[in-house]
């Protein structure tokens, strides 16, 4: 079984646009704090989605 985890645009935009920067400077530590929040939130989708399915999935099994 392999799963296929997509990154979104937008993080991929913040990624690039933080490869441009020096290492510590003011944008760099900027654009890492807007990616860091922008990994969080989608991590919290996934988690969210995960269990919404595993939650449909025991209720299946239950009514069966």
């Amino acid at each position: 079984m392999t799963r296929h985890i997509s990154i979104t645009d937008n993080i991929l935009k913040i990624q690039k646009k933080l490869c441009t920067f020096e290492k510590g400077s003011r944008n760099y530590i900027k654009y890492s704090k807007i990616l860091e929040k922008h990994i969080k939130k989608n991590n919290m989708k996934r988690r969210v989605n995960s269990n919404i399915k595993t939650i449909e999935a025991i209720q299946k099994i239950s009514k069966n």
